[in-house]
């Protein structure tokens, strides 16, 4: 069955809503969280503050649906890297090139989350924490299940639970990505994904 397209009313709303949340963004990278306003960013967006909280209850609804959002949006872009090939290595490849992608183009949001979620109130913590936590999860039993296609094909031997392994590689991705953030002149992310994978891969004491 076609899925029925959006009305115009409802995309102008979603227009609206997008335009929104990138001043939001822009405004909250530029001068933290707890330095913006409602009014401010409905200022940026150019619309009415009560346009604004028809939107968004308050800028801690406005804060976790701009996070929320984007998590989504990664995980499926990275859930989608994973399905494009067949062949498990070819699947990991495509995880730590399009993890490092996705987080190159989206540092500033990345910045403003590790900021806030080290400085933010409690209540935003506690809320957004077990949100993005949920997603994370669901994530890692996604790249667990290439582990276990894997060992179940013979493409690797089971030296540890896949989880654990998919625990382990998202870790070591995200290590070589955050000394990039600090000092990517120093220590760019590597264009060959064998880099990080050959440290699980190749393993550390020989035979």
């Amino acid at each position: 069955m076609q899925e029925e397209k959006p009305s115009r009313r409802e995309r102008e709303k979603l227009r609206q809503r997008q335009e929104m949340l990138a001043a939001a963004l822009e405004l909250f990278s530029e001068k933290g969280y707890h330095n913006v306003s409602m009014h401010e960013i409905a200022a940026k967006a150019e619309f009415a503050i009560g346009t604004l909280y028809k939107f968004f209850k308050n800028k801690e609804h406005l804060y976790k649906s701009l996070i929320v959002e984007q998590a989504d949006r990664f995980h499926e872009a990275l859930t989608k890297a994973i399905e494009e090939a067949d062949d498990e290595i070819e699947k990991l490849r495509n995880y730590v090139k399009a993890k490092s992608t996705i987080f190159i183009d989206n540092v500033s949001i990345i910045r403003l989350y590790f900021a806030e979620t080290r400085g933010a109130s409690f209540n935003i913590r506690a809320g957004l924490d077990s949100e993005i936590r949920e997603r994370y999860s669901r994530f890692l039993h996604t790249l667990a299940s290439v582990f276990e296609s894997g060992m179940k094909r013979r493409r690797f031997q089971k030296i540890a639970e896949p989880y654990h392994l998919a625990v382990a590689l998202d870790s070591l991705c995200n290590a070589f990505l955050f000394l990039w953030l600090e000092a990517p002149e120093q220590h760019p992310y590597p264009e060959d994904p064998d880099v990080i994978l050959n440290i699980i891969f190749k393993g550390l004491v020989g035979p």
